[in-house]
Formats: structure tokens, sequence, C-alpha cells
């Protein structure tokens, strides 16, 4: 089973679109599943307001989780995580046109742009070609 299948299944087995894609990069990045689960419980429904998608809150979860140097008295990977994250967001705009999670889901009145489990699929499908230079 690939990352995106293993993402999509945690997602039908209740875990929200954050926990998804952040857990399904858990032992990977060398992190314990039920603290990640924890964290990012949070960040679903986007945010509780149907705002920033779930998906795409996981990916900035998931690139700190890869590149931040962990320092807490001088860090030096912000910078990089943020250019990480602006080119990760880029990615998913190009695939779903939004990420606002009441807009992918059509809440506002518009067509619905892509299901949550589209929207994890996308999001690991990104973080695995950024991160891990895993491409479909």
């Amino acid at each position: 089973m690939d990352r995106k299948e293993m993402a999509v299944n945690l997602h039908k087995s209740g875990f929200n679109c954050a926990q998804s894609v952040a857990c399904s990069f858990c032992h990977v990045m060398g992190y314990e599943p039920e603290t990640v689960f924890k964290l990012s419980e949070g960040f679903g429904a986007g945010m509780g307001t149907f705002n920033t998608c779930g998906a795409v809150s996981a990916m900035a979860m998931v690139i700190g989780m890869k590149e931040s140097d962990g320092n807490l008295d001088a860090p030096k990977t912000k910078k990089n995580c943020y250019q990480l994250m602006k080119q990760a967001t880029d990615m998913f705009l190009e695939k779903n046109k939004s990420i606002v999670c009441s807009e992918i889901k059509g809440m506002d009145g518009g067509p619905v742009l892509r299901s949550c489990n589209g929207c994890i699929e996308d999001a690991v499908a990104i973080l695995d070609e950024l991160l891990l230079d895993i491409k479909e």
C-alpha cells in the first residue's frame, strides 16, 4: 500500500483530513502517530471553521517535521519551511483551485472542486514529491 492509499484508509477509519495526511508520514519522519494525531486534530474541517483545508494544514506540519532544525535557542530553518510551504500550496492550488475547505466542498454555492479523499491524495503526493523526491 502506498502512502496515498494509507492516508485515504486512515480517513475512512475516522481520522480527519489533517490527521490522515500528517499521520501517513509519521514513520518516515520519525514521529509517534499518537502525538501527530493529537497535534493535527484541530486542523480538520478547515480548522473547524471550513477555512484552510485540513490536508493543506497537514502539509505545513509535515514540512516542519522534515525541515525544522528544532533549535529552540536559534532557529534557522523557518525561511526554508516557508518556501516549501509556498511551493506546496501553489501545487495544491493548481490541482484544486482553492485551499479553502468550504470552496473545495462547494459549500459557498459553487461547484464541488474535489472530495476530501482527493485533497488528501493530492497533499500526500505533493509532500512525497517535494520532501522525498517520490513522483507519481
